[in-house]
């Protein structure tokens, strides 16, 4: 197999990161150069909301570097990305403009969701030491500088995410305003994150104790895989070592503390504010032991890169984790994880049936899984405007791995399984920026969960098999059961019209009784 060389850019709140990735052969992915140069964006964007002209100028500057380093190396492909310092921003798409224009270097926005995913499987890309690690209660703790991310897994599946802001550059901002002496840093920013660790304890941990605390940061964990000699394996501490390292942080000069973790004094206050951030969150949790895998944003973007163009094998199944998310979502707003379930196995029998017709893909599937799960979580807020009070739960919900766009489409798709649906120019005069191609999903999502819907609108699941064939322009749905099933007709043919006028499909109901 040729060897395929890869760049990944992180446009991030503090620095700005490049690593060189080399793929030969499957699942051989090897990081073969490293470069970032300090460039604080986050101290403008979180002050006041722009990026100065001068900060500009260095980041343009410093991504023509990188240009020529690429050159260099000749890469095939290049992925860059900018996360919260310029998402933002207030005018992020002029940003992102300019710099195209100045480098020749096309910069993504990443919502805080999708960051976060590619900062988890980066972790991913460790191998081994992580699927042993999930294996039991563990937290990804993922400390950025605009907010932090705590993911909670149990038994290899992800049981919760939340984000806070409470990110170190942010509070840094806030402890320069506060002019805080160094031996108040401790105290103050555990007074600024108590609060909001209490309400999520209260949300999501309740009794449950976390054995093992997973770090991302740019902060500690260079001194964590540094102290281990560089195997990020093993740059595993107990949280007996990690006391003994906020006593050094706390008590020593920052000259002191910077010569012994091989840092620069200005990055010190970073280094203890995530620090103490990590302490309360391991106090909060009861943890036992911090890994800290040394893995940065760039990792889980050539990983990303190698996963989309078959050059590793996933090991892991990260579709399952956001489907897991979702279920999850439902059970706090009092979903029937049974019904989510007959649901999803009727929409994905209906979407496999029709292949050949819809013109979607695998993606588009996991958006309809998502919105059969979610179906009806408004009914927490109310039971008469279900569809608009599910659609601003999700919309007010982060699900790890979607963008801001597709956590609208499966927003919009729960929506309109309950109420109207609006059509395009509709949906644009009340002010939506949604994609016309995002909006044909929408539509085609909607038609396949309405029917769907409609096979089991008494919640009694009395369907005990469901197959479906499509014959030239009709759709012959064929259910197994005994049971009286007038009603399930009576809304399935309300729900016909609208399935036809998408897919110029007519659905066909088929009672198949077992005896």
């Amino acid at each position: 197999m040729a060897i395929k060389t890869f760049a990944a850019i992180d446009v991030g709140s503090f620095e700005i990161s490049m690593k060189i990735f080399e793929f030969t052969g499957k699942n051989n992915m090897r990081e073969v150069d490293h470069v970032s140069k300090r460039l604080a964006l986050g101290n403008d964007t979180y002050a006041t909301g722009k990026v100065t002209p001068q900060r500009l100028d260095e980041l343009c500057r410093t991504l023509k570097e990188y240009g020529g380093i690429m050159k260099s190396y000749r890469v095939d492909a290049y992925q860059a990305y900018g996360t919260s310092a310029i998402r933002e921003t207030a005018n992020t798409s002029i940003l992102v403009d300019q710099i195209e224009q100045r480098t020749g270097i096309r910069l993504e926005v990443l919502s805080n969701s999708e960051q976060r995913f590619l900062d988890y499987k980066s972790i991913a890309s460790k191998g081994e030491t992580f699927r042993k690690i999930i294996e039991d209660k563990t937290a990804i703790v993922d400390i950025g500088g605009g907010s932090i991310q705590i993911s909670l897994f149990d038994n290899d599946a992800l049981m919760a995410t939340q984000n806070l802001k409470l990110g170190v550059l942010r509070m840094l901002e806030r402890l320069n305003h506060l002019n805080a002496k160094h031996s108040q840093i401790e105290n103050l920013v555990d007074e600024m994150v108590s609060a909001q660790l209490s309400i999520f304890k209260k949300m999501y941990l309740k009794d449950r104790t976390i054995k093992n605390i997973i770090i991302v940061d740019d902060y500690l964990s260079p001194w964590a895989v540094r102290r281990s000699g560089g195997d990020a394996s093993k740059a595993i501490a107990d949280i007996g070592e990690y006391e003994k390292l906020m006593e050094q942080l706390t008590t020593r000069s920052w000259a002191q503390v910077a010569a012994q973790m091989g840092i620069t004094e200005e990055r010190v206050p970073l280094v203890l504010i995530s620090a103490v951030i990590l302490k309360r969150i391991s106090l909060l949790m009861g943890a036992e032991e911090i890994w800290a895998p040394g893995v940065t944003l760039c990792d889980g973007i050539a990983y990303e890169y190698a996963e989309k163009n078959r050059l590793l094998t996933d090991e892991h199944d990260f579709e399952k984790d956001i489907l897991a998310c979702a279920t999850n979502i439902g059970k706090r707003y009092l979903g029937s994880r049974k019904r989510a379930e007959t649901l999803d196995n009727i929409t994905l029998t209906i979407f496999d049936g029709m292949k050949k017709i819809h013109g979607m893909g695998k993606r588009e599937r996991l958006y309809l899984r998502l919105a059969a799960l979610l179906h009806d979580c408004g009914k927490y807020i109310s039971m008469v405007n279900l569809g608009e009070d599910s659609y601003n739960i999700i919309m007010s919900t982060e699900i790890i791995g979607l963008s801001d766009e597709e956590r609208e489409i499966v927003a919009n798709v729960v929506r309109f399984n309950h109420s109207p649906f609006q059509y395009y120019e509709e949906l644009r005069a009340r002010g939506s920026g949604l994609r016309h191609e995002a909006y044909l999903v929408i539509a085609k999502l909607t038609a396949i969960l309405r029917l769907a819907n409609s096979l089991d609108c008494s919640h009694k699941q009395k369907l005990k098999g469901i197959k479906a064939q499509l014959k030239d322009n009709t759709l012959v749905l064929t259910v197994d059961t005994q049971a009286d099933i007038t009603l399930e007709r009576g809304f399935f043919e309300e729900r016909e019209g609208f399935f036809q006028e998408v897919f110029s499909v007519q659905p066909i109901l088929k009672q198949r009784k077992q005896f």
